[in-house]
């Protein structure tokens, strides 16, 4: 089916919020162990089967002591010794102490830990330096975990935290959603392999090795098409290959208005291109459809406008169909170091360095050539500098929205 232009350029939000209501989570479960779950997503929720800590246990090196003792002025009976592992099994009466070491099970009769520190010791004569309150450096049955409760939600993007939590309940394995499989092609008969010489006219592929980086570190399987010529029949042929073995279809290159800028048409006669054209600098000829079995991103050719809309527009639908939704970016105000120019019309994403000043104030600082040609101008950034459509230039020293890379 033929493509159908919309109108004008679409705004930054109401373009992301059409392609998150366009995906759908895969919704596919497999099970892993938890030496491989690391950035994964959870297909259902995990409930916890145990206490954690399953006992009381101290918080301290020192000696458990009991209730009646708490304002004790004459000296403890020292009986015996917990230690972790290895628990005293007797019960604590007044008058008598135990050494306990941290993480050890607190004795059955105890009130307190008094630390080792805070006490005097004469052979089995334990004096106490101060007084306690009940339950002072006791870590109580249960305070970080209950039996029962819901460790982790559906759709949790795994961390080490997490992988920690689960394996304090003794879980070895994993329900999780299958990686999500993203086809990754790039078209252009400027481009080169690197490895290869160039010769007249030719430009080394580097859209293609970014992308497939930023995808692999999300987490996702990336499907390498390789690079495609502008030819139609050649990209008709790729895309079908892809739309069979892939969620997702990504292309960079060939959606903009040129001659020889044939994927919109491709796509338009297989399937269906829903968005084209976004008001977003750099990245205006960012396009979206459906293919017959997976959806279709098209991202400029210009590297740096290729990897502000895989970010800003792609990213959050793909993470949507992992299943690990899209929040949004952490941003803050910084104060701007030089000044910007800008044109109301579209949402643009500066390329900055974000810093401290020395009594803590945020100070970012545009790098000079934001081309989207400039690949630099990412490599050097650790932060865009976020203008609305409507703002115009901003003055040095106004704030100004920063989105650090790292989130």
């Amino acid at each position: 089916m033929a493509c159908h232009d919309e109108p004008g350029m679409l705004p930054l939000e109401v373009c992301r919020a059409r392609l998150l209501d366009s995906v759908t989570a895969i919704n596919t479960g497999q099970s892993v162990s938890l030496t491989e779950a690391i950035g994964r997503v959870t297909s259902e929720a995990i409930t916890a089967a145990h206490d954690v800590p399953p006992a009381d246990n101290s918080a301290m090196d020192g000696y458990a002591i009991h209730q009646a003792d708490l304002h004790s002025k004459t000296a403890l009976t020292l009986i015996g010794s917990s230690f972790a592992g290895h628990p005293f099994n007797g019960t604590l009466q007044p008058g008598q102490c135990v050494r306990i070491m941290t993480g050890a099970n607190v004795p059955e009769g105890a009130a307190a830990v008094i630390m080792q520190e805070q006490v005097l010791c004469h052979d089995d004569l334990v004096s106490l330096q101060r007084e306690l309150q009940s339950g002072e450096n006791i870590r109580r049955r249960g305070e970080d975990i209950r039996a029962s409760e819901t460790l982790l939600p559906a759709g949790r993007r795994l961390r080490a935290a997490d992988i920690g939590l689960l394996a304090s309940q003794g879980i070895a394995t994993v329900k999780v959603q299958r990686r999500l499989r993203v086809a990754l092609i790039s078209t252009g008969d400027e481009l080169v392999p690197a490895g290869q010489p160039l010769g007249p006219g030719q430009i080394y592929d580097s859209n293609r090795a970014m992308l497939q980086a930023a995808l692999s570190e999300t987490g996702f399987t990336v499907i390498d098409m390789g690079h495609v010529a502008d030819n139609a029949k050649a990209l008709r042929q790729r895309f079908l290959e892809a739309d069979a073995s892939a969620d997702a279809v990504i292309t960079s290159g060939g959606v903009s208005v040129g001659e020889a800028d044939l994927v919109r048409q491709v796509v338009g006669d297989i399937g269906d291109i829903h968005i084209w054209k976004v008001a977003i600098k750099p990245g205006k000829p960012f396009a979206f459809g459906k293919l017959p079995n997976s959806v279709f991103f098209g991202l400029p050719g210009n590297p740096v406008s290729a990897l502000v809309t895989l970010m800003q527009l792609a990213m959050p639908a793909l993470l949507s169909m992992q299943g690990n939704g899209w929040q949004a970016a952490l941003t803050m105000q910084a104060k701007l170091q030089a000044p910007i120019k800008k044109k109301p019309g579209r949402a643009d994403y500066q390329r900055g360095i974000v810093s401290q000043s020395e009594d803590g104030e945020l100070l970012v600082t545009p790098l000079g050539n934001q081309g989207s040609g400039v690949l630099t101008s990412m490599s050097k950034a650790n932060c865009f500098i976020v203008l609305g459509q409507d703002q115009g230039s901003v003055s040095q020293g106004e704030y100004v929205t920063v989105e650090p890379f790292n989130r």
